[in-house]
């Protein structure tokens, strides 16, 4: 049977991390958690379920993701957020990759679920939101600060694996209102880093545009109430995004906003 080593990275996660870890008991032959000072009870629930604890300094999200993934010890590595867990369905494919074996030059990807509010969202463009989160250990690294990204060595086959991995990030939609500036700021800075510029057509129109597309063509309003409330804060997020990046215009030597704040359950 192929072993797994499971790897998350926490800070103050104690209203997730339990669900998280309960979830992989009998798929993850070894569960690592890198924990970036946490004052809760985050480390005591991660003890009561004999993980690996290690405590450092953040690095960022693409940092501090790559040095949990290299504490790993076994083949194949399963990359988790503390808000997050394995469907039933996702845990009995995982054992059963186990059991056959991955293939070699191999990644694998799921879907991703995300639950606002108490609703499982399933449109809105939140849906299947793909991710890779299973490789041979060793041969991916992230990159990124904003959306990190997985690479790989040389161009690996993807295959996909049933099932959903659940995704507990917004219990209030005061927990998404408050993590929007930070994002907005950091979108409107890579943005502007990328040389990319925006008029007053950008502040009007794409914020327009996100809410059609969003509710409209990916079939948010199938999402009831709760797709129209994302909806509407998708564009929200889009406006203030191009409004910021008109304003680093305005004041080319102003540097742009840094990752200064940690939240391991922010949207990826």
């Amino acid at each position: 049977m192929t072993a797994l080593t499971a790897v998350i990275i926490t800070g103050n996660e104690e209203r997730n991390i339990e669900r998280c870890l309960k979830s992989l008991q009998g798929v993850a032959d070894e569960v690592v958690v890198v924990d970036s000072g946490s004052t809760d009870r985050t480390e005591t629930i991660c003890r009561q379920y004999g993980v690996r604890f290690v405590s450092h300094a953040w690095a960022g999200y693409s940092g501090q993701k790559n040095y949990a993934d290299s504490l790993a010890t076994h083949p194949w590595t399963l990359s988790l957020d503390a808000d997050e867990a394995l469907s039933p369905t996702l845990r009995d494919a995982l054992m059963r990759l186990k059991q056959e074996g991955p293939a070699a030059g191999t990644v694998y990807s799921v879907n991703r679920l995300t639950n606002f509010c108490g609703h499982w969202i399933h449109h809105c463009g939140w849906y299947p939101d793909r991710k890779v989160r299973l490789w041979a250990t060793g041969t991916a690294h992230w990159e990124g600060d904003i959306h990190e990204e997985l690479r790989f060595e040389g161009t690996p086959q993807t295959a996909h694996l049933e099932g959903d991995l659940l995704h507990y990030s917004y219990y209030e939609i005061d927990d998404l209102a408050r993590r929007q500036p930070r994002y907005y700021r950091l979108g409107a800075a890579e943005a502007h880093a990328q040389g990319r510029r925006a008029g007053m057509g950008a502040v009007v129109l794409k914020p327009l545009w996100t809410f059609v597309r969003d509710y409209l063509l990916r079939g948010g309003f199938r999402d009831g109430k709760a797709g129209y409330i994302l909806c509407r804060m998708n564009a929200h997020y889009t406006f203030m995004k191009y409004t910021t990046l008109t304003e680093m215009q305005d004041k080319p030597n102003q540097p742009p906003a840094g990752d200064k704040q940690h939240n391991s359950s922010c949207p990826k």
